[in-house]
């Protein structure tokens, strides 16, 4: 995997950083030889800041470092993508993304990539409970798996039933709940979206196989 840094006059080649989990752009950098270097072999995402005029880590000051899941130069070898998971906000303003604004009610997020952050939250929520103890996820953790999977069997049966009464203004809300609680199911059972999408994968790839229909 090589960037061709001598197209490029002053040889800096710029980077965008999508979250790896939500598929949201977090930020536009540059990067040369010594700062991709370092970015792949520490994982975490180091640029040439043309401000400082040196190599810069993000989240050397504030501790919200991106660490790398993949890397994916262009067709031509003088741009980069870079899939990582932010360890806290990315932008110096304290939003998720440097292309929002703090308030903003519509965030430059895919529909499908929030799930990834709600699970995201979902899972905080288990692994520290003590963060917000009165919130209604860590309270579902703390009575267990028995009360977990009631309420998912009963968000997914209320689910059905507006769909079947043709209820079409109450049915999002259900699912939504349904979703909500499959999730807290999953990460108490100590799995992913990750893992349930992996499945679904492997069943459609048996399309192009010719041994399954969808």
């Amino acid at each position: 995997m090589q960037l061709d840094f001598q197209k490029m006059p002053d040889g800096l080649i710029p980077a965008v950083v999508q979250d790896a989990a939500t598929g949201q752009v977090l930020m536009l950098g540059y990067v040369n030889s010594e700062a991709w270097e370092k970015t792949r072999t520490e994982g975490r995402v180091t640029f040439f800041s043309r401000s400082k005029n040196r190599l810069w880590t993000k989240g050397e000051t504030s501790g919200n470092f991106l660490s790398v899941v993949s890397l994916h130069p262009d067709c031509d070898n003088d741009a980069l993508l870079i899939r990582a998971l932010p360890d806290g906000p990315t932008c110096h303003r304290g939003t998720t993304s440097c292309f929002e604004h703090a308030g903003e009610q519509a965030r430059p997020v895919p529909p499908v990539g929030f799930l990834a952050e709600l699970e995201r939250l979902v899972q905080r929520r288990y692994q520290h409970p003590q963060e917000d103890p009165n919130s209604y996820t860590a309270s579902l953790f703390r009575k267990g798996m028995p009360k977990i999977a009631q309420k998912v069997g009963e968000e997914a049966v209320e689910t059905v039933i507006d769909a079947v009464a043709g209820n079409t203004a109450g049915l999002p809300g259900e699912a939504a709940d349904l979703l909500y609680h499959l999730l807290v199911l999953l990460t108490a059972s100590g799995l992913t979206l990750d893992d349930v999408v992996a499945i679904l994968r492997q069943r459609h790839a048996t399309i192009s196989a010719g041994t399954r229909r969808e």
